[in-house]
């Protein structure tokens, strides 16, 4: 079916998001179970280590320097490689809904296979967007409050200056969370575009603060959104726990209350994160595949220039499919890059 190219409301694209979502459930959980599955597998030898020496009957100097070691190695090992599979997965998510506005639908593994040669662009993309949206803030936050804080600790000003120093504080504290949230969503289509267009990390992060002028505040309601219904799934989680401890309660054996500890813990732990961590994670990379569509078509014209292109009118390679298009490519293939200048040198 064919449809008209045009901005969409947030409305439209939240149901676009569920729509392929809901499609295409099991690829996106696949993808995105991945950094929980490579956590448990690399979690198995720490484990394993730390429970020994309790099992063989106590711990010694030398059972306690070697968990101590051990700990260390697996952080040093463990941390990058989870943040390895996290970028993997956030770029195959990426990656899979670009597939999916193409019309097209790869298997998962073929999915992580075509981001795989760059994962280490999006890992740098990650690790340079956490930095820029949240570090920088925390260390100028530091900064500005390190001094008030001592001054507040030495200061003999009594209750009255008390209250005044920790009233400014919290006022800084308030404003250094505003300015990570509104950096968040300013850099929050770096990853669809270092996918889409290639680019750098920090070409990425740039391209992302110009597209998401004008549309920031769709997305701030979209992580509203989503935390509400992370919400819902902890809250669903802790009701079915409690309707276990409840059922079983009324046993009143010591036995029977370890057995309900262990199937709450299995409970909580299944639904809750599971939930959370899997079934939620593809829903706002999909949804900001979608605003960085919607922004094209909205800033650059890219409906425009690709309605020409399927009539024939040129032949200069266009943008991919931007969002809302169900149209068949017929015989043109959409590249997955554009100059960012294309309309303004027509």
């Amino acid at each position: 079916m064919n449809e008209t190219l045009r901005p969409c409301t947030l409305g439209e694209i939240l149901d676009r998001t569920f729509q392929l979502y809901r499609n295409n459930f099991w690829h996106f959980v696949g993808i995105a179970a991945m950094p929980l599955v490579a956590g448990l597998i690399l979690a198995i030898p720490v484990v394993v280590i730390f429970a020994i020496p309790g099992i063989a009957g106590g711990f010694t100097d030398v059972t306690t320097i070697v968990r101590v070691v051990a700990f260390i190695l697996a952080f040093l090992i463990f941390l990058p490689l989870y943040l390895g599979a996290y970028a993997l997965s956030t770029a195959g998510i990426t990656q899979a809904t670009v597939n999916m506005q193409h019309g097209e639908k790869l298997t998962i593994r073929a999915t992580l296979k075509s981001v795989w040669p760059r994962v280490w662009t999006y890992l740098w993309n990650l690790i340079l967007q956490g930095t820029m949206a949240g570090g920088v803030p925390v260390c100028i936050a530091g900064v500005v409050m390190g001094p008030l804080i001592y001054l507040l600790s030495h200061s003999g000003g009594g209750i009255g200056a008390g209250l005044a120093f920790g009233f400014m504080l919290f006022l800084m504290e308030a404003a250094m969370f505003a300015v990570i949230a509104w950096l968040a969503l300013c850099y929050s289509m770096s990853m669809a575009v270092c996918v889409v267009e290639k680019k750098t990390a920090w070409q990425s992060l740039m391209r992302s603060w110009n597209l998401s002028k004008g549309t920031r505040g769709r997305i701030f309601v979209l992580c509203l959104l989503l935390v509400a219904l992370s919400f819902v799934v902890l809250m669903i989680s802790y009701f079915l726990a409690l309707m276990v401890i409840t059922a079983t309660a009324f046993l009143g054996t010591g036995k029977a209350l370890a057995v309900v500890g262990v199937i709450v813990a299995a409970v909580v732990y299944v639904v809750g994160v599971i939930g959370t961590q899997i079934a939620i994670v593809p829903v706002p990379w999909i949804a900001l595949v979608l605003f960085y569509y919607d922004q094209r078509i909205r800033k650059e014209g890219y409906d425009i220039e690709w309605m020409m292109q399927q009539a024939g009118l040129t032949q200069h390679p266009s943008a991919t499919l931007p969002f809302g298009s169900t149209a068949t490519f017929g015989s043109v293939t959409p590249p997955d890059t554009v100059p960012p200048d294309t309309v303004s040198e027509r």
